[in-house]
Formats: structure tokens, C-alpha cells, sequence
């Protein structure tokens, strides 16, 4: 990845995640391990991501290779933000891996996974 952003106020990509916009949604892609040494790194676009009113935000998981218990920590906290200032923060990944995961951990009723990135006409719904 090249050391970019995609819009004002977003946080410059870096070795684990990218933040860029999709309609009114704020897509996180996140990308090859996030574990104890890299966390900061995801937390830093997830905390930009969740610093407005009413956040929208998407978690790509597509391309992650590894996360262990920090890097869920660190999309707990994310969620938890996101809920406090009236919005969401959704997880998308494919395969069973991370819901595997999320299972284990006692979280995937927290984090249901969607498939595919929606479309923006999407974001409105709220759950």
C-alpha cells in the first residue's frame, strides 16, 4: 500500500489499514496481521472513522491474514464508540474463518458479518 488518504480528515494508509469513503459510509480495509505490535495501527483508522456524530462505518476484513484478541479488542472498542455517538460499525469478511473467530470469542452476535460492502442506499437502514 501506498502511503495515501482518501478525503479530508482521514487518517494516511499504513502497513494494516486504509480508510476511504463510500457514499456516506466509511469503509476500514484492513489488511495482512493485526495483532499486539500492529493494534495501534488499525485503532488509529478506527478511531478517525468513529469520531463523528452518527457514524457509518465498514470493517473490511477480506484481505486480513491474522487477528488475534488485541485486534478484536480493538474493533470492541471501535463498535463501542460508534454506538455511544449514535451510529454502528459492521464487519465484512468471506469465508468461515472470522466468524469462526467471532464465535469462539462470544462475539458474533455483536459482530453479525455481511458478505460484501453494501450499498450506500443501505447505510441508511439502522438496525
Amino acid at each position: 500500500m501506498t502511503p495515501e488518504n482518501d478525503g479530508p480528515g482521514l487518517p494516511t494508509a499504513n502497513s494494516c489499514a486504509r480508510t476511504r469513503r463510500s457514499g456516506a459510509q466509511l469503509v476500514v480495509e484492513v489488511y495482512g496481521e493485526v495483532d499486539i505490535a500492529t493494534e495501534e495501527l488499525l485503532a488509529e483508522h478506527l478511531l478517525a472513522a468513529t469520531a463523528g456524530a452518527e457514524p457509518d462505518v465498514l470493517v473490511d476484513l477480506r484481505r486480513l491474514d491474522f487477528l488475534d484478541c488485541s485486534g478484536l479488542r480493538v474493533l470492541c472498542r471501535a463498535e463501542a464508540r460508534a454506538r455511544e455517538r449514535g451510529g454502528r460499525l459492521r464487519l465484512v469478511c468471506e469465508g468461515p474463518r472470522i466468524p469462526r473467530l467471532l464465535r469462539a470469542s462470544g462475539l458474533l452476535g455483536r459482530f453479525p458479518p455481511l458478505p460484501g460492502i453494501p450499498r450506500d442506499g443501505n447505510a441508511a437502514e439502522r438496525r
